[in-house]
């Protein structure tokens, strides 16, 4: 990692030459924190402090379009992701991201929303590394957070900036053992804006000066999946749900959900059977339905075509309740148009997640 950090601070240097009239910027920072105990199963494996480096690039928008100056002209960018977690049976992780910079306090407070992909350098084997009860699969879906306070512009376009940072990593039940780790940790590190003169150039926001809204909404949604039970070495199945909900959008922003889902998760068929041969004292029916119907609130950001969506929800018809009564979905969603859109989500209930979904719907 020593080389990597050499590498990245000597990129400004040799690209300072070039003119980008402000657009773009570099940062580079360290972090070093905690595994968060969010389970037993992992426990044993916390041993000591992960430390990493996310180095990341930016571009920066300047109200060319209504979204920009609605959001406080934020930065669209790619960033990469290396956490040493200081076991060798979890391995290393490296990460490619994009991301959004949301800014605050004239543009001295960052707030970055990253989600991206993940490579686990040792992942679960039941011969040679049995005890890795985070990582089923080398590639996972990982997605980070991280609040800066950040001064720029303090020396021929060079800054500083020091947070927080969280980190999670999970392969969605795509294959057991599926337990994820979280790392929360401090950050220092470097900030290189490629106008050298621009500092934190703090711009008013722009105020939605004409009311905004629009009338009930109706969407239909497929999402589908593979994911398996938690009993390692069982097969992996297809999950399919369908979706259908009424949002309002009362600004620009904003859309308040009220829903209904049923899911079909067909690794729950199997694992019903097993429960009821391996386990006759739980009196658990063989022939018990596997499918679900939850209802649920849900709230949607809009930024440009682009959307956060996030939905809490109850199971009214649920049989086989081995995941509890709740469950929870985040995902984004890309609008191809005014109606048509590509999502990709995930299912969860509390800490444990389902299944990573990846779903089209129409919104009409």
């Amino acid at each position: 990692m020593r080389h990597l950090l050499y590498i990245v601070l000597f990129c400004p240097l040799l690209l300072s030459g070039q003119k980008h009239e402000g657009k773009y910027s570099i940062d580079v920072n360290y972090f070093y924190g905690n595994i968060v105990p969010h389970s037993n199963a992992i426990k044993h494996l916390i041993t000591a402090h992960p430390e990493g480096v996310i180095i990341s690039f930016n571009k920066r928008t300047f109200g060319n379009k209504a979204w920009e100056a609605l959001y406080n002209y934020p930065d669209v960018g790619l960033s990469f992701h290396y956490q040493a977690m200081k076991n060798p049976v979890l391995g290393d992780m490296y990460g490619l991201y994009g991301h959004y910079n949301f800014y605050f306090l004239k543009r001295h407070l960052m707030f970055r929303i990253g989600q991206g992909i993940a490579y686990n350098t040792n992942p679960y084997d039941r011969e040679t590394n049995f005890r890795n009860q985070a990582y089923g699969v080398h590639l996972m879906p990982s997605s980070y957070f991280m609040l800066n306070f950040q001064k720029a512009g303090i020396w021929k376009g060079f800054g500083i900036q020091a947070g927080l940072t969280f980190i999670h990593h999970s392969n969605a039940n795509i294959k057991a053992p599926n337990t994820s780790t979280n790392t929360f940790a401090v950050t220092a590190g470097l900030h290189y804006s490629f106008n050298k003169k621009a500092g934190n150039s703090y711009t008013f926001p722009v105020k939605d000066s004409v009311k905004f809204s629009e009338p009930l909404k109706y969407t239909l949604a497929f999402r589908g999946g593979i994911n398996q039970s938690d009993v390692i070495g069982s097969e992996q199945y297809p999950y399919y749900a369908a979706s259908f909900y009424v949002d309002k959008r009362w600004c620009r922003k904003s859309a308040f959900q009220v829903g209904t889902d049923i899911f079909w998760a067909k690794y729950l068929e199997e694992y019903i059977r097993y429960k009821a041969i391996s386990y006759p004292e739980e009196q658990i029916d063989a022939g018990t339905d596997y499918r679900k119907i939850g209802v649920f609130l849900g709230h949607e950001l809009f930024i440009n075509n682009l959307s956060l969506e996030a939905q809490a929800g109850v199971y009214v018809y649920s049989p086989f309740k081995s995941t509890g009564n709740a469950y929870q979905r985040i995902g984004l969603k890309y609008y191809f148009g005014n109606k048509i859109f590509g999502a990709v989500s995930l299912k969860t209930h509390a800490a444990q997640a389902e299944v990573l979904e990846l779903g089209v719907g129409v919104r009409l």
